[in-house]
């Protein structure tokens, strides 16, 4: 019997048999303003930097991407867009993109407000960045007995 095999794998608990990329689809019809308008064009600019990205929902109702690891968050509060990179603190940002959680020593995070513009030449760098910090630090496959 064979197994279907699907472009996009998704590990999280999935909530009422919808996908991970079906409940960030919703989030962004239900918040319905910028702030949906503002993730559904991150989640595309994510996309295009890294085309095979893996797509969760997490913490009960978090867009998560992820790629050898979580890339980054892209959650929504009342007046921003926080994108939170988990290993920013690890990652070159020679554009400025991080203006929040700067004070941690891991996450970094990337506040968005109505009406601001995305460098999204510099936010794709930055994704693949974290793509490729997170590729080096994967840890190899453990070898099968012969």
């Amino acid at each position: 019997m064979k197994k279907a095999v699907t472009a996009k794998k998704s590990s999280a608990t999935k909530t009422d048999g919808a996908s991970p990329s079906r409940m960030i689809d919703g989030r962004i019809r239900e918040l319905g303003d910028w702030r949906g308008e503002m993730l559904a064009r991150i989640r595309g600019l994510i996309q295009q930097a890294v085309p095979d990205v893996v797509e969760e929902w997490k913490w009960r109702g978090v867009p998560v991407w992820e790629h050898d690891g979580i890339i980054c968050t892209g959650e929504t509060y009342k007046e921003v867009v926080k994108l939170t990179f988990a290993k920013g603190a690890a990652l070159d940002d020679p554009a400025g993109l991080f203006n929040s959680s700067l004070d941690g020593n891991v996450r970094r995070a990337i506040d968005i407000r109505e009406g601001e513009k995305i460098n999204e030449k510099a936010l794709k760098a930055l994704v693949r960045a974290a793509v490729e910090l997170n590729a080096s630090k994967k840890k190899p496959a453990k070898k099968q007995p012969a």
